[in-house]
């Protein structure tokens, strides 16, 4: 049924009828329509501010990753928009499914270069480069259909952020609009029957077969796992593919543990991975790499890894595709418990001398509920993380993925929080990568949003002090940092400030700051003199 409405008013419905109950945004005079409906909404749909537009991106980031479900963020135009390139270039390497909503100069000026107020010689052209799809919504009649297409992107193939762009006038326009409610089911491919046949052939016959997880089996964690236990084969993930198979269970080994696996692995399963651990991380064993079976959504991974055996679908359907061939065919391979459980004990133990972050994180892991979300950071902590800290369920542990993008952290933890209100959140940063978005403790005060950050303060950019120290003659420059004084600093916020100087007292704090249910930050000094650095187990030197 043909309705009147303005252009923000249409854009609000399409996101509505597309199930979207959360937008991140800062106001602006080009927006000023988009906001007003918005607000016009009321509960039906709930909008977050924030102090910087860098962090409306980060948290719908942190709201897809940890959900699966779309983030929404609208920013002004040009420099607004490129606030947020370093969010949407997270979005695009972790398959995120973001959504940005944001303004256009009037339309009468666009493409002229008169120097309009936040004009960009081309914006569509900027954020086609770093999103996945963008497009212009010229007239409030072309909002369903434009916001349907991009939820169409984000909902089929590879997840990854999309970009709407409105122009200043249209935002507050009246016309009719015919919505559009979005289809039942989207399309996707159908897994080859003679790629799984061809497939559980190869793995009956391997001898160590090993399954790599990326964030594209996510929502596929109950089909890997029946697999890796038809296989017992262990189950390996890097950043984004932690959480699939619990690590407190034999089949889920961390990166450091799966290391010792691979000399010996003859077959490889990598299920929406990127395989970067094997590809770019492990060495490779000294007769070759082994045989590779790649199950991807996305037909262009096939190119790039040369799989001998290439499975384009959804990794669920793939994956329980092949898990019923192997059945079919009867395969079952005995159990394997007590050796991945003895590897794991191994080197739960060797790992210990990454002091003092394993204790850290060890001290975290005991107080977060085993549902509760750990985001990571770009520091010396999070890098060991990645094998010294458990994840048990899938999304639980959350990533910015190869773009690295310090100071992250605490603003995606915001946006993880917002989409899980009922479970703990802990972020943990560095000084420096904290102190990137250190404004964002006022917007979790203003609204509610009970997240629980933990900063390591060795005083310094530490890993690239490190490796000024080490590589280039001693010489140290722009990598040493001076704080303030945490707690204070929290505190003046409203934010609830504490002080852990052992990973004892960081589990105590941890643990009352969950049950307070409130913005909490803890304040960790660390010894840079004592810090051992993790990067032997994730860039592992080749067996001599």
């Amino acid at each position: 049924m043909t309705q009147t409405m303005t252009g923000g008013e249409a854009i609000v419905d399409a996101l509505l009828r597309h199930g979207v109950r959360h937008v991140f945004g800062i106001p602006g005079v080009q927006t000023y329509g988009l906001f007003d409906a918005l607000q016009r909404a009321g509960e039906r749909i709930r909008t977050i501010g924030a102090r910087h537009e860098q962090t409306v991106a980060y948290m719908a980031f942190g709201y897809a990753k940890s959900s699966g479900r779309e983030g929404v963020y609208s920013v002004v135009p040009g420099p607004g928009v490129l606030n947020t390139a370093a969010a949407l270039c997270s979005a695009y390497g972790a398959s995120a499914p973001v959504l940005c909503v944001t303004g256009q100069v009037p339309s009468e000026f666009i493409g002229r270069g008169l120097g309009h107020l936040h004009e960009l010689p081309d914006q569509l052209g900027t954020l086609r480069s770093i999103v996945k799809w963008a497009a212009r919504i010229a007239h409030p009649a072309e909002a369903p259909r434009l916001v349907a297409d991009a939820f169409a992107q984000m909902r089929t193939g590879r997840p990854q952020p999309v970009a709407l762009e409105m122009p200043w006038e249209v935002f507050s326009q009246p016309a009719p609009v015919q919505p559009i409610d979005p289809p039942a089911l989207y399309p996707k491919p159908e897994p080859d029957p003679d790629a799984i046949a061809r497939a559980a052939e190869l793995l009956g016959n391997a001898r160590n077969p090993m399954i790599m997880t990326g964030s594209g089996a996510q929502h596929a964690a109950a089909e890997v796992r029946a697999l890796a236990e038809l296989l017992q084969a262990p189950a390996v993930p890097w950043r984004g593919g932690r959480g699939v198979v619990a690590e407190d269970t034999p089949l889920g080994l961390n990166c450091a543990s799966g290391f010792q696996r691979w000399a010996d692995t003859d077959v490889v399963v990598g299920i929406g991975s990127r395989l970067e651990l094997q590809w770019s991380r492990w060495p490779a064993p000294a007769r070759g790499l082994p045989r590779l079976v790649l199950i991807d959504i996305d037909p262009a991974q096939m190119a790039r890894l040369k799989p001998g055996i290439g499975i384009v679908a959804d990794a669920r359907d793939a994956t329980a595709a092949l898990v019923a061939e192997l059945q079919r065919r009867g395969h079952r391979a005995a159990s394997r418990r007590d050796e991945f459980e003895s590897l794991q004990r191994r080197m739960a133990e060797t790992t210990q001398d990454i002091r003092p972050h394993l204790g850290y994180l060890a001290a975290i892991r005991a107080a977060l509920p085993r549902d509760g979300f750990f985001v990571e950071e770009i520091c010396q902590t999070g890098f060991s993380s990645y094998f010294g800290f458990a994840v048990y369920e899938p999304r639980s542990f959350v990533t910015c993925g190869y773009q690295g993008t310090l100071g992250f952290g605490y603003p995606t933890a915001l946006g993880v929080k917002v989409a899980h209100p009922g479970k703990p959140v802990v972020s943990i940063a560095g000084d420096g990568g904290f102190m990137f978005g250190v404004q964002e403790l006022a917007t979790a005060v203003q609204y509610g949003i009970n997240v629980v950050s933990i900063v390591f303060d060795n005083g310094a950019f530490g890993n690239v002090r490190r490796d000024q120290e080490q590589r280039f003659g001693g010489r140290v420059i722009g990598s040493e940092l001076r704080n303030p004084d945490f707690v204070k600093l929290a505190e003046s916020f409203g934010v609830t400030g504490w002080r852990a100087n052992s990973a004892a007292e960081l589990g105590t704090l941890t643990k009352k700051a969950i049950d307070l249910d409130r913005p909490v930050l803890i304040h960790v000094p660390v010894d840079r003199a004592a810090e051992v650095s993790p990067w032997k187990y994730l860039m592992p030197a080749p067996a001599k």
